[in-house]
């Protein structure tokens, strides 16, 4: 009886332990600290100096408490906040209404368990939720949002990968995009670029092919807005509606092309070649000689893609305006002459440059940067396509190098 007793006594001592270390919201709902919970940042919007995180808690009866907490809140302030559907670069309608932030503490506390159309949502739900939570600025100005992040399957898992976007046919405009995965497998693209100019609204995509081949558009990013420089898409399909994440882009024979505008789509402001024909830093350059026509010389630079091509880069100085120059790779050395391996796309002689991407012979042999090392020919580059006789520009290359 005595062992009975003394059990009865450590039984209802731990129940009143246990409830003395749960406390209640003004719902009267349960809150565990000992059960499962996940945070997510909420970054500053709209230079507000509002940033903090989200913090979704589990609770005894299966809802979620969602806390909010933020610094840089004004004292007087009330914070409209909401969870809402797909990402924050794609925007959505409002999925779950939270308290509003107090400015003054810079917190707001909800409990969660339902979608505001009634649809059950529990601890699982949410941290799988295709979602994103707003903090606005005030419930009479609900298009300023003070702070933002993504949730649920949306969040960045850390993996990322930039690329650059070099100036093309505007001095002074460029940047890079970033690509950074999400836990889904979907990726958030960033454009950010230096130079555009204040109203301008910049057309985007990533194209098939390299840049110096050019090709069809795959995907149509968010329009870079001009003032800011910057534009966030989510990337999870392509134009044409197939599956495409993060991984896809690494691998991607693509590249991005950001346009003057929707009018002037010709106009090219930034580019850059991204996915497997992301060059690797190796490369190698050639001399192109004075020939026929006094005071026109240069190079050919060759750089290596991860896919094992070839970026191939004529520049001459001493070309005429207007004039279109073809080139090639002989056969053989110069002294000796052969007949024609590769075509590069021709010289321009107003800007003196052609690029080409090296992939294969004309004769379609796999040919690459390796094999551009060790290549018995030389480069002619002609005046004309009616007078190919006249050399303009010419180099020894690969093992016939100096």
């Amino acid at each position: 009886m005595k062992y009975l007793k003394r059990r009865t006594i450590l039984t209802l001592f731990i129940s009143a332990l246990f409830f003395t270390n749960c406390s209640k919201d003004d719902d009267d709902v349960m809150i565990n600290p000992n059960l499962e919970s996940k945070t997510y940042q909420l970054f500053e919007l709209s230079s507000s100096g509002v940033s903090g995180s989200a913090t979704f808690a589990e609770q005894l009866d299966g809802s979620v408490l969602v806390s909010l907490n933020l610094t840089g809140t004004p004292q007087d302030g009330m914070h409209p906040a909401h969870i809402h559907v797909n990402t924050a670069a794609e925007g959505g309608a409002i999925a779950v209404s939270l308290n509003q932030v107090n400015g003054a503490t810079g917190v707001s506390e909800t409990i969660v368990s339902q979608t505001n159309d009634g649809m059950p949502l529990n601890y699982e739900g949410l941290i799988d939720f295709d979602g994103y939570i707003n903090v606005h600025l005030s419930a009479d100005d609900l298009a300023t949002v003070v702070a933002q992040g993504d949730i649920g399957q949306n969040e960045l898992t850390g993996m990322s990968k930039s690329y650059a976007l070099g100036e093309i046919d505007l001095p002074g405009i460029s940047g890079s995009v970033l690509f950074e995965e999400r836990l889904n497998g979907e990726a958030q693209a960033t454009i950010m670029l230096n130079g555009t100019p204040d109203g301008g609204t910049h057309p985007a995509h990533i194209h098939m092919n390299t840049a110096a081949e050019g090709g069809a558009i795959l995907y149509t990013f968010t329009p870079v807005d001009g003032t800011s420089g910057i534009s966030r898409s989510n990337v999870a399909t392509l134009d044409d509606g197939s599956i495409f994440g993060y991984d896809a882009i690494l691998g991607v024979d693509g590249y991005v092309n950001v346009h003057l505008s929707m009018d002037e789509l010709a106009t090219i402001v930034a580019q850059g070649d991204i996915g497997q024909n992301e060059l690797t830093g190796e490369s190698k350059s050639y001399a192109l000689g004075e020939i026929d026509v006094p005071g026109i010389s240069g190079s050919v630079l060759f750089e290596e893609r991860l896919n094992g091509e070839a970026q191939a880069t004529i520049t001459l100085i001493g070309t005429p305006d207007g004039g279109m120059h073809p080139a090639h790779i002989h056969m053989n050395s110069a002294s000796e002459g052969g007949p024609i391996l590769y075509t590069f796309a021709p010289v321009n002689g107003t800007s003196g440059i052609s690029r080409s991407n090296i992939a294969m012979l004309d004769d379609n042999t796999m040919f690459g940067y390796n094999d551009l090392l060790s290549v018995d020919g030389y480069i002619n580059v002609h005046l004309s396509m009616d007078e190919l006789a006249t050399i303009v520009a010419q180099g020894n290359i690969g093992s016939n190098a100096m």
